[in-house]
């Protein structure tokens, strides 16, 4: 099985608003850059979109590391957040409904694929790869806003 590590980060101007994300995958010392945008979004479904690209771009199954600075996606998997959502159909323990459901299961499906181990990393710091991604998805959010007011 190959391993490949994937850094992430997503990015939102506006909470909702237009949003950008981006993915480094990394095997055998090749870098691939995926990026793109929602011009409605959050922050929280940007870094989860990120995520999703990332894996969806891998032909094969693999071992992947995944580097986020998101505490909520890393959370879900290292607390056992998304097996209590599972079991208590999609509701919190509080009862409401788990917002991103939708890019939950998506995440799910790519994870089911591949043999994943999650890595929450500290945003804005010293990570060269995730500061990269910060960067990239940012840029992508000025590109779309510049877009949308030639438009």
């Amino acid at each position: 099985m190959k391993s490949v590590i994937i850094y992430t980060d997503g990015a939102c101007s506006g909470n909702p608003g237009i949003g950008g994300w981006a993915a480094v995958l990394i095997y055998n010392g090749i870098e691939k850059e995926l990026v793109g945008y929602n011009k409605e979004t959050t922050n929280n479904r940007m870094e989860m979109f990120a995520i999703i690209q990332g894996l969806g771009a891998l032909k094969e199954p693999c071992a992947v590391d995944v580097y986020s600075d998101s505490a909520y996606v890393c959370n879900a998997f290292s607390e056992g957040w998304i097996e209590q959502w599972q079991k208590n159909n999609w509701r919190t323990s509080g009862r409401s409904a788990v917002k991103n459901e939708d890019l939950w299961k998506l995440l799910l499906m790519q994870i089911a694929k591949h043999k994943v181990v999650f890595h929450k990393v500290k945003g804005h710091a010293d990570n060269e790869y995730n500061n990269r991604c910060d960067k990239l998805a940012t840029n992508e959010i000025k590109r779309i806003k510049k877009l949308m007011t030639e438009n």
